[in-house]
């Protein structure tokens, strides 16, 4: 069976990976900001302590990191498929490689959960240092990825 889509579907599926990844940086900042408040309320004392507690950050920064990882992952995908379904080729160049890096370091912040929840400060320096520099990236990313929408806007 061969699906051929429309000009016009073709066209407007290029700016559905930029939106989705440029929420999912927004995303990652929160997720940072939270996990930078659990760390917080870990080195907290008395009061300080309990009144962080409330804020529930630890659950919170779980459940946003879980969310982060299954949309980064299908958006990755994503934005593979609609450029190979546009061009019948991936273009190899830093914004799909350093992409596939983001994806790749997610997957390991992620892996590194059950070892902080045993209290492994080896996975929790770990995960930080992986996540700052996965922040790092996704900024390049959204810089290029802006350069790509672009020259996509410029050919129509």
């Amino acid at each position: 069976m061969n699906l051929e889509l429309s000009a016009s579907v073709k066209y407007w599926l290029n700016f559905f990976h930029p939106l989705i990844m440029w929420v999912l940086l927004a995303l990652s900042l929160y997720a940072a900001y939270l996990g930078l408040q659990v760390q917080r309320t870990r080195n907290a004392q008395g009061e300080e302590k309990k009144e962080l507690i409330k804020g529930r950050y630890n659950v919170r920064h779980h459940q946003i990191g879980s969310i982060l990882l299954a949309l980064m992952v299908t958006g990755s995908i994503g934005g593979m498929a609609v450029t190979y379904i546009n061009n019948g080729k991936l273009f190899v160049g830093p914004h799909l490689l350093a992409g596939l890096g983001m994806t790749g370091l997610i997957s390991f912040s992620a892996a590194l959960s059950p070892y902080m929840q045993k209290g492994a400060n080896w996975a929790r320096v770990s995960h930080i240092l992986i996540n700052f520099v996965m922040l790092g990236l996704f900024t390049w990313q959204a810089i290029t990825g802006v350069q790509i929408v672009q020259r996509i806007l410029s050919q129509a």
